[in-house]
């Protein structure tokens, strides 16, 4: 057997008032509201707690403090407000301070800034955070070569020597036995 509870509903709004609210939440984007809004409407209807949470897919504990929080204070009091996540560690100003501190000196490998951060402003962050960070700011972590280190010492030589084959240019060491050189796409 379904257990029903009642609910001592405040009639903040008339329906009209009640449906104005709602489409002005939709035009505002503010799906959270929106729900709980036709979760009240439901109420209006005659729905138990129970069958209105059922109808908008929320639990009956969140119904529960849906309705009182209704009660309490209208569609305010069901605005979601929530502070929209742990503060930073560093403020935008400390921020902007170890970008250009970055950008101004020398190659800075990641232990280095890691390091840079603890002793300048005590603070941690993990590495996967403080990359995505810093990529989101603009910089990207590269390792700076002036050379590759594969490059062969006669890189220059077999270049000309390669393109002079490519082209056909005959030398004077060549044989007309070689084979041609073939340039093709193949899968």
């Amino acid at each position: 057997m379904m257990r029903t509870r009642r609910f001592d509903l405040t009639e903040h709004l008339s329906e009209d008032a009640l449906d104005r609210a709602i489409n002005e939440a939709q035009k505002a984007d503010e799906g959270r509201l929106v729900r709980r809004l036709c979760f009240v409407k439901n109420l209006y209807a005659g729905d138990v707690l129970e069958e209105a949470a059922r109808r908008v897919g929320v639990s009956q504990a969140n119904s529960s403090r849906w309705a009182h929080a209704w009660n309490d204070a209208g569609v305010d009091g069901l605005r979601p407000s929530f502070g929209g996540g742990r503060p930073p560690k560093l403020s935008g100003k400390q921020f902007a301070e170890l970008c250009d501190i970055l950008e101004e000196g020398k190659p800075w490998t990641p232990r280095e800034i890691h390091t840079l951060i603890k002793d300048r402003y005590g603070v941690t962050y993990d590495p996967a955070h403080l990359s995505r960070k810093l990529r989101e700011s603009g910089m990207h972590y590269a390792k700076p070569r002036p050379m590759d280190p594969r490059r062969p010492d006669d890189a220059d030589e077999i270049l000309a020597e390669r393109l002079a084959e490519a082209l056909g240019e005959e030398s004077s060491e060549k044989t007309e036995e070689e084979e041609p050189i073939v340039f093709g796409f193949f899968r």
